[in-house]
C-alpha cells in the first residue's frame, strides 16, 4: 500500500500544457528555468515533492516484477554511465542540500538520501560499488549506478547516445512510469524509431538529427506532452503487471455513470554533455483530476477545444477514438 502523502516536502508542481488550446506534436522546446508558475521548481532537474513516497513505491514494485522489463541499456559507453552518475548526484546535492549529502573516503564517494535512508557508494568513475540500507534490503539489489540513482528520484531516466557520421540511438533507459511504451522495445533505437507510433510526428521525425543535436550539444531544454487516463497509476507498461485485470491496466475506461479522468502530463526535460556525445532525458509524471480541470472554465475550454481538434489517428492513438463524445459531453461540451 502507498504510504501517506508527505507533508514535509514541498507541493506537486501544477503544469497545464494546453494553454493554446489544441494538441500539438511538434517539439515545443522551452530553455530550462523557463518560468510556469511554480518558482523555484521549475528550475529544477529534479522535482522531489510531496508525491515522493508514491513515485518511490512504483519503482520499487516494479524492479520486483520484472527489473528487465523496466531498465535496458544497450551500448552504454563507460564513459557516459560515469558521467550521467556524477552529473546526477551532483545535481541532486545541490538542488536539495536538505535530503541529498555527498561524503568522500579514502575508497569510496558517498551520497546519502534521507528520503529512502539509503547511501550509495561510489568508487572514482562513479560506478556503483555498495549500498548501505536502512532496514531491508532492495529487491533485487541495484545493478548500477543509474539504477541505484533512480530509485532515489520521482523522475523516469533516459540516455540518448550519439557517435561521428549522425547515428544516435536510445543507450539506457530506467523507466518504471512508462505511459504504454515498452524500455525492452525503444531501446537502441533512433529518436524516429521510437516516436514512430505517434500519431501526427512524421514531420518531426523527419528532423530526428537535429532533434538529436538539440538535447546533446544546445540545451538544455524542457517540453511537455499530455494525454488522458482514467485511472492514477503510474506504470503503464504495455503488459500489465502480474495480478491485474489487463482492461483496467489500461486506464482508458471512461464511464459516464462513475467518472474517473485525469490529465497525464510529463515534464521532460533534456540536458546535454557534447563532450561525450549524449544527453540525459528525464520524464517526470503528473496526474491532475479533469474534475478541477473541468470546474476552471478556461482550462475545461482549451481541453476541450484540444480534444475536438485531435485526428482520428490522434485520437485512437490517445485511446479515446471510441470515448471521446462521452468525455466532451462530462466535460460541458456542447459538441
Amino acid at each position: 500500500m502507498l504510504e501517506a502523502m508527505r507533508t514535509d516536502l514541498p507541493d506537486v508542481a501544477d503544469y497545464f500544457p494546453i494553454e493554446r488550446g489544441r494538441y500539438d506534436v511538434s517539439p515545443g522546446l522551452f530553455q530550462f528555468g523557463t518560468d510556469f508558475g511554480n518558482g523555484v521548481q521549475d528550475r529544477k532537474l529534479f522535482q522531489i515533492d510531496c508525491d515522493f513516497d508514491k513515485y518511490r513505491q512504483n519503482k520499487l514494485e516494479a524492479r520486483r516484477e520484472d527489473l528487465a522489463k523496466y531498465y535496458r541499456i544497450e551500448r552504454y559507453a563507460r564513459v557516459e554511465g560515469s558521467t550521467v552518475a556524477q552529473f546526477v548526484v551532483m545535481r541532486l546535492v545541490k538542488e536539495y542540500p536538505r535530503y541529498f549529502s555527498i561524503r568522500h573516503t579514502p575508497e569510496t564517494i558517498q551520497l546519502a538520501c534521507t528520503l529512502t535512508g539509503e547511501t550509495l557508494q561510489f568508487d572514482e568513475n562513479f560506478n556503483l560499488v555498495g549500498v548501505e540500507f536502512p532496514d531491508t534490503e532492495i529487491t533485487p539489489d541495484y545493478v548500477s549506478a543509474l539504477d541505484a540513482l533512480a530509485c532515489q528520484v520521482q523522475e523516469d531516466l533516459t540516455v540518448v547516445s550519439a557517435r561521428s557520421g549522425g547515428e544516435h540511438w536510445i543507450s539506457a533507459i530506467h523507466a518504471c512510469a512508462p505511459n504504454y511504451w515498452s524500455p525492452a522495445k525503444k531501446i537502441g533505437q533512433s529518436f524516429a524509431a521510437v516516436h514512430a507510433p505517434v500519431a501526427g510526428m512524421d514531420q518531426t521525425n523527419r528532423a530526428q538529427q537535429a532533434m538529436a543535436d538539440a538535447m546533446i550539444f544546445k540545451g538544455p531544454y524542457v517540453r511537455f506532452t499530455w494525454g488522458l487516463t482514467t485511472d492514477r497509476y503510474l506504470n503503464h507498461h504495455p503488459d500489465p503487471a502480474p495480478g491485474h485485470d489487463p482492461l483496467l491496466w489500461r486506464g482508458r475506461q471512461f464511464s459516464p455513470q462513475s467518472p474517473h479522468l485525469y490529465l497525464r502530463t510529463e515534464r521532460q526535460v533534456s540536458w546535454g554533455f557534447p563532450e561525450i556525445g549524449c544527453a540525459l532525458f528525464t520524464i517526470r509524471t503528473y496526474l491532475t483530476d479533469c474534475a478541477n480541470v473541468r470546474d476552471d472554465p478556461d482550462k475545461r475550454d482549451n481541453l476541450v477545444s484540444a480534444i475536438k481538434g485531435m485526428s482520428d489517428e490522434q485520437l485512437a492513438y490517445k485511446g479515446l477514438a471510441i470515448q471521446a463524445d462521452e468525455i466532451l459531453d462530462w466535460l460541458g461540451s456542447d459538441n
